[in-house]
């Protein structure tokens, strides 16, 4: 019986994804806290419309990019979350790879660091080296 990767392994895996974006976007994401726990808190889901915590793998929470002022003041630092078992429940019934579902989901909420639409982000993950 193999055990399920660590929050730490999962972590890992996540800043690895972003150490592979182009350069462009590594010094807007230098402040990004990123962050791995086991599920979304219910705050977490409820703001973005969801009631089971099965059904979220990921969230950012922050001011994008486009909308941040030198007058934003004592606001935490934008963060970027996965949320382990759901990630590792879509790696088993997907049978994807978690590495690919991880790259997946870190791209998609850094593209919301940005303001990027969905389009944008399917763009730079086809883009982003290992693909």
């Amino acid at each position: 019986m193999t055990t399920d990767p660590s929050i730490t392994v999962m972590e890992g895996l996540a800043k690895g994804v972003l150490d592979t974006l182009p350069e462009m976007f590594k010094a807007d994401l230098s402040d990004v806290v990123l962050r791995v726990v086991d599920f979304a808190t219910d705050e977490q889901l409820a703001s973005v419309g969801l009631n089971n915590r099965w059904h979220l793998s990921g969230l950012y929470e922050g001011h994008p990019v486009p909308d941040q002022s030198i007058w934003d003041n004592g606001t935490l630092p934008p963060r970027i979350w996965l949320f382990r078992q759901p990630l590792l429940a879509e790696m088993r019934e997907t049978r994807v790879s978690l590495e690919a579902i991880v790259r997946h989901v870190v791209i998609h909420e850094a593209g919301h660091h940005f303001g990027f639409s969905d389009e944008d982000m399917h763009r730079l993950e086809h883009q982003a080296p290992g693909n």
